[in-house]
């Protein structure tokens, strides 16, 4: 496997596909995902993973997480597991009511990162299906309603400003700031950059004493991330197509170029 030698926190691809309903990310982590959609996040049936603390479930042969023990794993190194996948559920009941036809598409899914019909399924009233491989690296995440997803988005990426402490003190210290969440409506009017594949780098932010912008560049569209972060290192070189701008004194955010 090839070395990870670069910080995956630090710039965020994104790849949109409404069609199908997944979304492909590189940079975004299960602890982030699942903080910012912990509301929302049931039982956790696990299809691919090493985690050591899990229930089992005797029709599916599948282990699970529930609700109530969710924080923990949120807490594990998934990232070493290789590939990390789930589908989220209700009730443990629901899961002895699969059939051997939806037992067979789940087991696709976790071993292709593929579907084999759209895996959204009544018995389980899922609003997710999450496919890692080192995860962060490689993400393939199904939504049920996209605006999960970009209530993601505008949590991870504050988030993400704040763990990297993009502004300095008068002393040129580096401090932690708070950042409030993206509203829905403006990530939405970056949808037709992430239908093409689109990269946001926190580690090439600009700023100035009024505001802080995060560009983005038109990607493309791509499955293998070595490749995606060597296109980033030439991309970086050239103006970006537009920018998430921060107003720090109205503590408000816009779109820009877009």
């Amino acid at each position: 496997m090839k070395k990870r030698n670069h910080n995956i926190r630090d710039i965020i691809y994104i790849h949109l596909n409404e069609r199908e309903q997944y979304v492909l990310t590189y940079g975004i982590e299960f602890s982030e995902f699942a903080q910012s959609l912990y509301g929302s996040l049931n039982n956790l049936l696990l299809l691919k993973h090493r985690y050591d603390d899990a229930d089992f479930n005797m029709h599916t042969l599948h282990e699970y997480v529930s609700k109530d023990r969710l924080r923990k794993l949120m807490e594990a190194d998934v990232y070493g597991y290789g590939d990390f996948c789930w589908i989220d559920f209700e009730e443990e009941e629901d899961l002895n009511e699969l059939s051997g036809q939806a037992i067979a598409e789940l087991l696709y899914l976790g071993h292709l990162k593929e579907h084999l019909k759209p895996p959204f399924y009544n018995n389980l009233s899922n609003r997710y299906v999450y496919l890692s491989h080192d995860d962060g690296w490689f993400n393939k995440t199904y939504y049920r309603d996209f605006s999960d997803f970009y209530r993601m988005i505008g949590d991870v990426i504050p988030q993400k400003m704040a763990e990297t402490k993009v502004e300095k003190s008068l002393l040129g210290l580096k401090k932690k700031k708070t950042y409030p969440p993206i509203q829905n409506d403006i990530l939405r009017t970056l949808k037709p950059l992430m239908r093409e594949g689109v990269l946001l780098s926190i580690k090439d932010i600009e700023q100035n004493r009024s505001r802080i912008e995060i560009p983005f560049w038109p990607i493309g569209d791509f499955a293998d991330m070595d490749e995606m972060y060597e296109e980033y290192e030439n991309i970086v070189k050239k103006p970006c197509e537009a920018k998430l701008v921060f107003d720090k004194k109205s503590r408000e955010w816009k779109v820009y170029g877009q």
